[in-house]
């Protein structure tokens, strides 16, 4: 029986089936490939959308922030009490002893009118200044200097701060750290913020009660970029650096401005004093020709219509040469 014929065929129907195969193995190969592909494709994709919506809300998530800070600093922009403003000043007196320096100031002030020989109207004019005027205006004055002090050294302590957060030292060792090198207000406010973390108050809070003694634009946006960083994790060094050369830049403008209108100031000082000089002059050089304007109705009448003419004035004249940077 001649067998070739059949093994011809066996060895036929073995290539045809391994070619078979081969082409189905390929195909499935490929077919497997096209899968995956799509299956990275739509991974990617639904990576992408995954990534832009974390982006979306880290974004909402900060304006959120932003909304909610400036709506605590809305509600709370009521006129300070005294309390609040002995410590914007730096004054470490108490409210009482204020009033008792107010109350004393007055006094003085009014015995002096009454040994000049002043009338009861100007007395009691110069009790109420020495009770309320001078004492808010010396006030003001520590708390503009404290601030315009501040504002000098802030940068630089923002820009320690962010050398020691990139050595690896934590925020709040830094605020320590800044505190011990620095003096005046800004190692003043830093101590605050750094007691108070240790006793157990949230730092976010620590710096807005900061903030709320150091009302500067500056000082709110430490206060937020801390408050942002503990609730979304952001580069804290990256936002104190940027922090810092806005802070430089708005002080270079801020004393740009100044210089600029130092002239109008001056201008603006002289007419609005030169009134009261000249009034002083006259009461000292001819006391009775001008006290017919503190003796007599009409003349103070006159003295308060000019004295609100003066105030008018010098409101506007303040208006025109302040610029807020």
């Amino acid at each position: 029986m001649n067998l070739f014929p059949l093994i011809v065929g066996l060895v036929v129907l073995f290539l045809v089936f391994l070619v078979t195969a081969v082409a189905m193995m390929g195909a499935e190969k490929k077919r497997k490939q096209r899968m995956l592909a799509m299956i990275r494709g739509q991974s990617s994709e639904l990576r992408r959308v995954d990534e832009k919506d974390a982006h979306n809300k880290r974004r909402e998530e900060i304006a959120r922030k932003l909304k909610e800070t400036g709506d605590d600093e809305k509600g709370k922009k009521k006129k300070a009490t005294i309390g609040v403003q002995l410590e914007q000043a730096g004054m470490s007196i108490s409210v009482k002893q204020y009033w008792t320096f107010s109350a004393v100031a007055g006094l003085i002030l009014m015995g002096l009118a009454q040994l000049l020989g002043a009338s009861i109207f100007v007395v009691l004019m110069m009790g109420v200044i020495g009770l309320l005027g001078l004492p808010k205006f010396v006030l003001r004055f520590k708390t503009k200097r404290r601030q315009k002090k501040f504002l000098e050294e802030f940068a630089d302590a923002l820009e320690a701060m962010v050398r020691l957060l990139k050595a690896g030292m934590p925020v709040t060792e830094a605020i320590s750290m800044c505190a011990k090198e620095f003096g005046g207000p800004v190692g003043e406010e830093m101590s605050r913020v750094y007691d108070s973390q240790k006793i157990g108050v949230p730092l976010p809070e620590a710096v807005l009660e900061s903030a709320h003694r150091m009302p500067l634009t500056e000082m709110q946006m430490f206060a937020t970029g801390i408050a942002i960083q503990a609730q979304t994790g952001a580069s804290l060094s990256e936002v104190l650096l940027n922090l810092a050369g806005v802070i430089r830049a708005r002080f270079r403008l801020r004393r740009k401005v100044d210089a600029l209108s130092s002239e109008a100031k001056a201008s603006a000082m002289i007419i609005g004093s030169l009134p009261f000089l000249v009034g002083g002059g006259l009461f000292a050089i001819n006391p009775e020709y001008i006290g017919l304007m503190f003796d007599t109705t009409i003349g103070r009448v006159l003295m308060i219509g000019s004295a609100m003419w003066m105030g008018i004035g010098i409101m506007i004249m303040k208006i025109m040469i302040n610029f807020k940077v």
